[in-house]
């Protein structure tokens, strides 16, 4: 049970939180004004507080640092019937937990009130005596066995001069392997330059990566050197290498064959000494047989490949990425508490190590310092990746964590059997209406037997759609 002061000069709201707090169980004092406010807290510390902004005499916002004080930062939760930006930032600017809006829904409020008095609890335990190891801003973090055998193929092929084809979902941390190549190679006193090529102007892709001489076109006023010059000696990391457009891709294949290159409008190549890194969310190989990537380059690129699975399959790297993260972001919001682990553990994290990160630093501006909770983290990114293939694993992800969620703290019961209705249903009626409802057609693109077909048409009431009398009597197939 835990003791709250109410301070504001409506009785109403007085009485309706004081009835609905008493009723979770606390004991609850009221203040009209600030000042009564203060000696009230001063007889008994509350554990956490409810404070208008507008009071007669003392305002709030000038009396929620006094009561910090007084009980030892406990909580202060600000309401007000005239919200505005400018109250809203010096609210939080004087440390209050939280922000309410008159009128505000009550059950809101003991939400609020909740997660305060969890605040307090927290901030009285005794903090972790260990200190947290440090780690570098470059450093890779992974326990699981995906992540070993990263790291292993990175001490491989640190070492040698061998290109890397580095491939992974886009967020997943192929930039981060690139420079661990790098910085455990022979080469790392030199420099280490990564391009994205997606972000390169398209018409200028060739003079971006190989230089041009002065007047080789319209307003080249001046030589100037390739980002491959600016990388001698050293490493050049193409990120997303897909986006290299053909005629490109073959004086990069010079460059890797014969270690030259060759500046737009010259036609003296110019001796390169440089390691090259390449990485790419894309499937390399369907590009090749696409005819959209240079087949010869492909396999002068894919000499030693490292691949990046989805944060979504290595899970038990997610906590130590979260700590590793809060560790740079704010130190205080450290350790994890076991439901907020727990909770970063069951997103989908679509947009892989990137969306972590970036949901972790909400997080951080929304605690304030405290330890984070669940609510603290934004919704999970309702984005899909860019292939149908990928967009629908993400549905997938998506809906299956929708239905865990909803069964609340009950295992979800038949999750194999309601996807395959999800899925079948839709797949089965556009079939028949593209194939004029040839169920033999139909179980010829499926790979499934004509009964079979049958059977699920009739359990989805799919069974006359389109129905093409000359497909004949399939009842005794």
């Amino acid at each position: 049970m835990s003791h709250l002061l109410v301070v504001d000069d409506e009785e109403a709201v007085c009485y309706a939180l004081r009835r609905a707090l008493t009723a979770e169980g606390h004991t609850v004092a009221v203040a009209p004004s600030a000042e009564r406010a203060i000696d009230a807290a001063e007889k008994q510390v509350p554990d956490a507080i409810v404070l208008d902004v507008r009071l007669p005499g003392m305002d709030g916002l000038t009396a929620l640092e006094r009561l910090k004080q007084i009980t030892h930062d406990a909580p202060v939760i600000i309401i007000t019937a005239f919200g505005n930006l400018s109250t809203a930032v010096r609210a939080v600017e004087g440390g209050a937990f939280d922000y309410l809006a008159k009128p505000f829904d009550l059950d809101q409020a003991i939400d609020t009130v909740r997660r305060a008095l969890q605040r307090r609890q927290l901030q009285r335990q005794p903090a972790p005596s260990a200190e947290l190891p440090l780690a570098s801003p470059e450093d890779m973090v992974g326990a699981g066995p995906a992540m070993q055998g990263i790291f292993k193929r990175i001490a491989l092929v640190a070492p040698r001069d061998s290109c890397v084809l580095i491939t992974g979902e886009s967020g997943a941390g192929k930039e981060l392997v690139a420079r661990a190549v790098h910085r455990y190679s022979s080469r790392r006193d030199r420099p280490f330059l990564p391009v994205h090529v997606a972000a390169l102007n398209p018409n200028l892709v060739e003079s971006e990566l190989f230089g041009h001489t002065k007047g080789a076109f319209t307003g080249a006023a001046q030589a100037r050197p390739g980002l491959l010059m600016l990388a001698a000696g050293g490493t050049l990391f193409l990120d997303e290498v897909a986006e290299i457009p053909l005629p490109v891709q073959v004086k990069l294949l010079r460059v890797l064959e014969q270690g030259d290159v060759t500046p737009v409008g010259s036609t003296q190549a110019q001796t390169l000494d440089i390691r090259i890194l390449a990485a790419t969310h894309q499937n390399l190989e369907r590009l090749v047989a696409e005819g959209k990537f240079r087949q010869d380059l492909f396999f002068r690129m894919n000499v030693f490949q490292i691949h990046l699975p989805p944060l979504r399959e290595r899970r038990e790297d997610i906590a130590p990425l979260a700590e590793h993260f809060l560790r740079k972001l704010d130190p205080c919001c450290l350790p994890l508490l076991p439901d907020t682990s727990a909770y970063i553990a069951r997103q989908p994290w679509l947009g892989n190590v990137r969306e972590l990160r970036n949901a972790l630093e909400h997080a951080v501006i929304v605690a304030r310092g405290g330890p984070l909770l669940p609510e603290h983290l934004p919704a999970a990114s309702g984005l899909t990746a860019g292939t149908p293939d990928e967009q629908l694993t993400s549905a997938v992800l998506n809906w299956l964590q929708d239905r865990i969620k909803s069964s609340g703290h009950e295992a979800p019961q038949n999750l194999y059997e309601e996807l395959l209705r999800r899925v079948e249903m839709p797949v089965l009626e556009d079939l028949m209406r593209r194939l004029q409802g040839n169920r033999w057609a139909a179980a010829q693109w499926l790979g499934l037997n004509r009964a079979t077909v049958r059977k699920k048409l009739n359990q989805y009431g799919l069974a006359d759609i389109h129905r093409d009398d000359k497909d004949g009597d399939d009842d005794d197939a």
